[in-house]
Order: C-alpha cells, then structure tokens, then sequence
C-alpha cells in the first residue's frame, strides 16, 4: 500500500537569494537553536560571495513549514541582529543551508557601527576584483563598493556615480549578478518534528547531524527555559561528583523516563508535547535522583567517576531506580547492587534496545511496588567471559573486570599495600593493568597474542611492580619475591587480585593453561558473589581488620604481617 504523502511533494522552486536574505533579516524565515552558530571562516565567507559574482551554483535550500512558532531560533548571526519574527500561523525555518544564507544576509544586511573587524565589514574591490574585508568603520575608498548597497538602489546608484566607466561597468555587473541569482527552495508542509530531525541528518551531510536533544531542546524553548542548559546544569552538578562527563541524551532519557515517557528516542521525542510545569517537574526529580544515583556507584559499588562505567545507559536506570525507590531499605539495597553486577557482567547493556527499555521500566515499577528483585533476563555468567574475551582498555568488558578487581581490595604483590584503584578505574590507565603470565614470555613458549591477552591473565599492579615484574616467568619474580615474605603471605596477597591457591600453585608451576582454567573459576565465583548483591565498595576500604576474599567467600585477618 503506497503512503499518503498528504500533498508533501517537496517540489523544488527557484527563488532570488537577495529575497532569502531580506526574508531572514526581517525575521520571516527563523535558524532553529538547533542549526549550528555561524562557524565559517572568513574565507569561506569570501568564497561563496566570489561564487555568486561568477555565476557559480551554490546548492539549494531546505525550509521547513510549521505551526511550532516557540520554536528556538536565533536573533543573532555572528554579530549581526534580525529582527524578531511576527506573529503568524506558520513559520519558515531553514534547516538546510544556514552558513550559507546568513553569509548572504550579513553581507547584504550589515550597517557599519559597532565592530569594526565583523565578519560583514565587506566590500567588492572593483580595481582588483576581489572581495575582501575591510577593519575599520570609515567610508571605504571609492573602487571598494560596500556590498550592503546592493539592495539599496538609490544608494547604490549614488555610489557608483562618479566611478570611471569600466569601474561603473563592474559595479553594475555585480549588482545583477547578486539581483538576478536564484537558488533551489525546498519547502517541507505538514511534517513532524521528530521527522524533521531525521531529514535534518540526511541533508546536513557537510555538517554535524541534528541530534534529539536538539531537536526537543528547540520545541521546548521559551525566553525563561532552555533544556539545553538545565542539562548543562544536571552535568554541573554531576560534575561536583566527579561523573560531569555524561552524553547530553543519557540525562535526557532519565528525564523521559522521570516524565512517564520511557528511556527510548521515542519517548524523548514526546517531551515536545508536554506542559512545561510538568517537564520542569521531571527535571527535578532527575536531579534528586542523580545525586542518590551517583552516592550509590561510589559507595557501594566503587566506580569513582562515569568513565569507570563499562556502560554508561546503566547509570539512566540507576538514577531511575532511585527516582521510584528514593529511600530504599537495607534488602533492596542489596538487590539493587546485585542487579548492577547482574546486567554489568552479563553484558546486559551491550546492545540496549527498546524492548529491553520497556521491560526495564516495568522491572523498576513492580521492585517500587514491593517486589524482592529488579527483574531482568540476563544471560547467565561463564568462565568464558574471563578466557575467551581479549583484554582491550577502554572496552565494556575490561572496565568491568576492572571493577570486579577493584571490588577485591588487591594488594600489590611486592609490597603488600593496598593498591589505589581510583586512580585505575577512573582512567582505566593502562599502567595499572598487568598481564600475570607476561606477554612476551607467553610468546617465546609458543603462546598466541591473542591466547597471552585473555582477560583472566590480567590483574592490577602498581606501576613500580609492574616494570618490576618485567617479563619474567612467574615462577621466576614470584620466587624472588618471596624470598622477602613466606609463601603464606604471598599467597594472601595474591588472592585478594581474585588469584586462588590453585592458580597461584599453576603459576608457581609455569602451567599456563591450568591458572587461566583456575582463575576463571574464582572470578566466576566472586561474580556470583557479586551477583547476590552481598558486597559494598566500603569492605574494601576498612580499615584493620583487614578483610581478604578467599574466592566467593570473606575472611577477616586481624593483621597481615610476613610470616
């Protein structure tokens, strides 16, 4: 069935550039706040101007139709001021070809007062036959004509006047070109916003595609509220917790999720249509709820900053969760740290999609109602997670190792000190990662990179032990090491970086293949372990006692010492 176009031809109409450019300085045709500001330089402004004066075609023009007149848009193109639109049933926004319109209208529509060194101080050099611009505000010297006389007959004529005749001649021949030139208008009717944004994105191909906040940020505008810039807010204060560098359209969808609209772009999109006291509502109780959101992943879970997420969509349903349950009790928040390390480690978030938004949503809903858990169909964990997956910085997978180690409280091998892993999880800095079996002494047994990289052969060391491990064998800088603890000792150090005595017995041995089987157990175990939600970021930062993690289980020490 072929669908209604409802009288959308989108036909293409010439139309004289000097009127496009009047029609945007009296305010009859609007640049939405979500074009980009003027960022051409000043010669691409000499370009396009020297394109017209030869005749040269410089693309067409998109407009859009809408009834939307709050829209956000501009009064202001780099320095020079249009004048406010009338009211009207309808209002012309151009969505495509911004640079090169408010080019024309700047050039055409300037008066010289105020900066000297604007990018509309032009003048077309009649002797040289060149446009240039001009630093100052006095009268230009006769042979440099001002093109804001252009659309000014009367002007112009006076000006030309006393020209020589091949100067005259030039002069003349410019004002027809720039008079007579017409380009190619589209105009879109009866189009959606949302639509709107994804034409935006296939048209501005020499640009930066539209994106939702944009887009709802325009349809949401008034003189009073900007979401741009309560978002801006939100990250502000994020930003006091060290989790300001979040995507713009995360908080937004904690925002739709807040107003009753869901996580999805859809949902996002429908913020356009809503009274502005409610939308100012669900902006306020994001706020609320980022602040718990964020306490929660330091506190209990130990991420010191947005970066140590492995998936940052994770963090919009924590704050939607404490948005539902603000004060939750001591059982549910052990299911809400459980269903963290639940979605995290099964890669719940790798490939979030609508349906899973919605179940997400009804999850949080029925767990504010009373229900035990936050449900969720997660795939269940293996030990291939830790020997089938390469070690990559930066990847979802190796941060959440990151995290799972950190939850350990490792101590470095040679000293025994706790390791700061703040500092590691919040760059995820490659120093602070080793490969316990080293790469290159894998390799000269006959090991594959690839086979050396697994993440079961990665654990947290300083930087120090790091370099001093060097590519030693294990048996080898694990012996020497030693020699300054007992094996007891050592052996306690080593399981808190999640390595058992069946692994570290591996080691000892040089047997490659039995530690990575050994210790993909225990970091099966201790994900389990996690899973249950039974473990908070504050045990790995006591004091004495000391507490140490026998693969899924704790242990309190009184005191750690050298045998």
């Amino acid at each position: 069935m072929r669908r209604r176009t409802q009288g959308r031809e989108h036909r293409p109409v010439p139309e004289k550039i000097t009127d496009l450019a009047a029609r945007v300085a009296d305010g009859q045709i609007r640049l939405p706040k979500f074009q980009r500001g003027f960022v051409w330089s000043r010669q691409q402004v000499l370009d396009l101007l020297d394109s017209i004066a030869r005749n040269y075609p410089i693309g067409s023009f998109l407009l859009w139709n809408s009834d939307s007149a709050g829209l956000a848009s501009d009064q202001n193109i780099a320095g020079l001021e249009v004048d406010p639109a009338e009211e009207a049933e309808e209002t012309a926004y151009l969505l495509d070809g911004g640079q090169r319109l408010s080019t024309i209208c700047g050039a055409l529509h300037w008066l010289p007062r105020g900066d000297p060194d604007s990018y509309w101080n032009l003048v077309y050099d009649l002797e040289q036959e060149r446009f240039l611009h001009r630093h100052d505000l006095g009268d230009p010297p006769e042979h440099q004509l001002p093109l804001r006389v252009l659309p000014e007959v009367p002007e112009f004529i006076e000006r030309i006047a006393g020209l020589p005749q091949p100067l005259r001649d030039r002069a003349q021949q410019l004002y027809a070109r720039f008079d007579k030139y017409e380009v190619s208008v589209v105009t879109l009717q009866g189009t959606s916003l949302s639509e709107i944004g994804r034409i935006f994105e296939r048209v501005n191909t020499r640009g930066t595609p539209l994106t939702t906040v944009e887009i709802v940020r325009a349809a949401t505008w008034t003189t009073d509220f900007d979401l741009l810039a309560e978002i801006d807010r939100l990250r502000g204060m994020l930003a006091g917790r060290h989790y300001g560098r979040i995507d713009a359209k995360l908080l937004l969808r904690t925002i739709s999720a807040a107003a009753g609209q869901g996580f999805t772009t859809e949902g996002i999109e429908r913020l356009a249509q809503m009274p502005l006291p409610d939308l100012r509502q669900a902006i306020e109780q994001t706020e609320a709820a980022a602040r718990r959101a964020v306490d929660f992943l330091t506190t209990e879970i130990g991420t010191p900053t947005a970066e140590a997420l492995p998936y940052l969509n994770q963090l919009a349903v924590v704050i939607e969760i404490f948005r539902q349950v603000p004060r939750p009790t001591s059982a549910q928040h052990v299911e809400i740290r459980g269903w963290f390390w639940r979605t995290m480690l099964s890669g719940y978030f790798d490939g979030w999609n609508t349906q899973q938004m919605a179940a997400d949503i009804d999850a949080i809903k029925a767990f504010a109602r009373g229900t035990r858990r936050v449900e969720v169909t997660a795939a269940p964990l293996s030990t291939r997670l830790w020997t089938a997956v390469p070690y990559r910085r930066g990847t979802a997978r190796t941060k959440a190792l990151a995290l799972m180690l950190a939850a350990a409280g490792p101590r470095d091998l040679r000293t025994g000190n706790r390791i700061g892993v703040g500092a590691s999880l919040a760059m995820v800095n490659e120093m602070q990662f080793h490969h316990f079996f080293p790469k290159k002494w894998l390799m000269a047994q006959g090991t594959s990179v690839e086979d050396a990289n697994v993440l079961a052969n990665i654990v947290l060391l300083t930087a120090i032990s790091n370099q001093a491990v060097a590519d030693q064998s294990p048996s080898a800088y694990l012996a020497d090491e030693m020699a300054f603890c007992s094996e007891g000792e050592m052996t306690r150090r080593l399981e808190t970086s999640l390595i058992s005595p069946r692994a570290f017995e591996a080691a000892m041995n040089n047997d490659y293949q039995a530690f990575i089987a050994a210790r993909a157990e225990t970091l099966l175990a201790w994900a389990e372990t996690l899973g249950r939600g039974d473990w908070t970021a504050d045990a790995a930062d006591t004091g004495d006692p000391e507490i140490v993690r026998h693969g899924a289980t704790v242990e309190v020490v009184d005191n750690i010492t050298d045998d």
